[in-house]
């Protein structure tokens, strides 16, 4: 029941009722509604069909159903690209992510997932304009983290130097960190050695970023 604090609230107010309205509709105190409109507790689930009924709507909608099958959505579209990554298959995978995108235009988590499958794929350049347009969005510490440290590499990798030493100054103390990537930065990698970070930062340990 994630959600449905603020789908309470914001159905009583699209129906212009009172925590007192609906306490009355209900037979309890407001002092009730207020606290599930504030995740203090939850209503009795017996009373969500009265619920539904008095707002209008359904009770999958009222409980956030509608929100939670998007968010399963999309983690499998996840799943289901960086399987094909972790088979090699970049062509499926960024198949998958452009086709989510049409759906998800705006999904900082489709948006990074485009620009990794990318970067393994070698299309350095538009892989690093969706992570500059995708990292400012994305709400996900760790994947910002991880796109961060594979950025470094792409700027290197673009020639732009000035720009991964700036951006490897920036990261924080973990595992993707400054300690660990500004040194290889600085001391001058090969194409092969740049691609063979990207992957290790994309691909390495099967950890879960979206």
């Amino acid at each position: 029941m994630m959600h449905l604090a603020e789908n309470l609230k914001k159905h009583r107010k699209l129906k212009n009722l009172t925590q007192e309205d609906v306490a009355e509709y209900l037979g309890i105190t407001p002092q009730s509604v207020s606290k599930w409109e504030r995740e203090e507790s939850y209503p009795d689930i017996t009373l969500l069909p009265a619920l539904a009924n008095l707002f209008e709507t359904s009770i999958d909608l009222l409980v956030g159903m509608d929100a939670i099958r998007a968010e399963e959505t999309r983690y499998n579209i996840h799943r289901k690209a960086i399987a094909y990554q972790r088979r090699g298959d970049y062509d499926l995978a960024e198949r998958t992510y452009r086709d989510a995108l049409l759906i998800y235009p705006n999904k900082p988590g489709m948006i990074l997932g485009l620009a990794g499958t990318l970067a393994l794929k070698g299309s350095t350049h538009e892989a690093i304009e969706l992570m500059e347009r995708g990292l400012p969005i994305s709400l996900n510490e760790r994947q910002k983290s991880t796109m961060r440290a594979a950025l470094c590499f792409l700027y290197l990798k673009a020639g732009y130097e000035t720009k991964a030493n700036r951006l490897a100054a920036e990261l924080p103390h973990a595992r993707e960190s400054r300690e660990v990537i500004q040194p290889l930065i600085q001391q001058g990698l090969c194409e092969a050695e740049i691609n063979e970070n990207i992957e290790r930062i994309l691909l390495g340990d099967g950890k879960e970023i979206w």
